[in-house]
């Protein structure tokens, strides 16, 4: 079941390259502190320097492989990814890695992101059900496999790369080498790690703490790098332009203990919750978050309001997304699924709401009635993001602008709508100052309607027009 005020996570990736090492055990882990950007599918691919080998399944890491399955997948050299579905329904078939074999060259490939010019680039390109699986077509057909110095992978990308647009962070392996790929606006994120013996590629830098790895920097927006015998190698192939790193990376997608541009992402968060509070003060007894994303900022608000903070909502940290379709009765009560109210928290208490974004906002107006139900006499719902307007075409299943509650509603009618006693919104300038990052470091198309790149062909709907 989707958390309906939740948009879908973003996918993660995660790489090694580790001579005499074992790697499918250390990918497992990596993977599953990348879990949170993905929970439909889970797959790992891994060389011996002869054989890729490619196990995937959809469902949760820890269900998807076992310790047999893992036994099975031997090599140094490998690359896992966790699926949140953005393009291509949720299917085995459109799990990750994607594997080509082109004579005796094996490709493994997993994508985090979004291109916007896959109905352009799939013109002559039957049974692709996926942009993954297009990206991975289309480096197949210009790798020559005849090569003697065992580079037609390397050449291949620097030929191909520069036909994507849109959001793409890759990590891409043959039977001898490890490559990570992060598109030219750097819309999603990449790290390099050094491991004992060897070098590690995530989304996150929070899985290089798992597995004891030690962070080395960020990968480039518009680089490639290369990983082999030789060490690392780095390459630019694509004309350089301004650094896009989604913004929601801080809001939400991210885990709080990792980080971005040097930054912890929960000290950014906390930072926004002080200056929602600054922004939006409220007369209230008690701070509230909305778990996860919405504790540093609930805590920030409370620090900065002096209104005594408190933990009010239990999550159940076992739903997940389930496939069993729930009765009507607990569709009519589904937050509760997820969420249930401590009821001495509330009772008798002017509340001070505190969440990181409303998308659809029917989940939220249920929160809300919870909220109510469990005794508070006045509910104050504080966003730490702007109002969520315009839909993402690199990487965020929100592509249908029709949905978005804050596309077809003002502020004062989403207050109605929530019945809510105030609504107050973190500006896009003091979210963009809490992350401690210039402006021009972000893409903020779903909260300014400004598009980076040309989404004209990204097949989205809209009610208002972008900038």
């Amino acid at each position: 079941m989707r958390h309906d005020d939740r948009v879908g996570e973003a996918c993660g990736v995660f790489g090694i390259y580790a001579p005499g090492s074992q790697v499918s055990t250390t990918i497992y882990f990596g993977l599953f502190a990348l879990q949170h950007r993905g929970q439909e599918s889970a797959g790992i691919a891994t060389s011996d320097g002869q054989t890729v080998t490619v196990f995937k399944e959809t469902g949760l890491v820890a269900q998807v492989f076992s310790e047999v399955d893992l036994a099975s997948l031997e090599g140094h050299i490998g690359i896992g990814h966790v699926r949140y579905s953005t393009t291509g329904s949720n299917s085995w078939e459109n799990s990750q890695p994607v594997h080509h074999q082109i004579g005796n060259t094996s490709i493994a490939l997993g994508h985090n992101g979004n291109l916007t010019n896959t109905s352009r680039l799939a013109t002559g390109t039957a049974g692709v059900t996926s942009d993954s699986a297009l990206m991975l077509e289309l480096i197949a057909a210009e790798v020559d496999d005849a090569r003697s110095d065992g580079r037609g992978l390397e050449l291949a990308l620097h030929k191909v790369l520069p036909r994507f647009e849109g959001a793409f962070s890759l990590v891409v392996m043959d039977q001898g080498r490890l490559v990570g790929v992060r598109d030219p606006h750097g819309f999603r994120p990449l790290s390099l790690g050094r491991i004992a013996g060897g070098w590690v590629l995530s989304s996150e830098t929070s899985a290089f703490d798992l597995v004891g790895a030690t962070f080395v920097r960020d990968i480039e927006p518009g680089e490639m790098v290369i990983i082999d015998a030789g060490g690392v190698r780095s390459f630019h192939p694509f004309p350089t332009v301004a650094s896009k790193l989604c913004v929601f990376e801080f809001v939400y997608f991210a885990r709080p203990d990792s980080r971005l541009f040097g930054q912890t992402v929960f000290s950014a968060r906390q930072e926004m919750g002080r200056a929602l509070a600054g922004e939006h003060p409220a007369d209230a007894d008690v701070v509230v978050p909305v778990p996860e994303s919405g504790i540093p900022a609930a805590q920030g608000f409370s620090e900065r309001s002096h209104i005594p903070y408190a933990d009010g909502l239990v999550k159940n940290r076992y739903v997940g997304r389930t496939f069993i379709e729930p009765t009507q009765m607990l569709r009519d009560r589904g937050i509760r699924l997820k969420l249930n109210p401590i009821p001495s928290t509330f009772e008798g208490n002017r509340v001070v709401l505190v969440d990181d974004s409303i998308v659809r906002g029917s989940t939220t107006r249920q929160l809300v009635r919870m909220v109510r139900d469990a005794g508070a006499t006045e509910v104050h719902l504080r966003i730490s993001s702007p109002p969520y307007r315009w839909p993402c075409f690199y990487g965020m299943d929100t592509s249908d602008q029709t949905a978005l509650l804050a596309a077809r509603m003002t502020v004062d009618e989403i207050t109605e709508y929530l019945e809510v006693d105030s609504l107050g919104y973190l500006s896009l300038p003091s979210l963009v100052a809490a992350t401690g990052v210039e402006q021009g470091g972000f893409c903020t198309a779903c909260l300014s309607g400004d598009y980076p790149t040309d989404v004209t062909h990204a097949g989205g709907k809209f009610v208002l027009e972008p900038t």
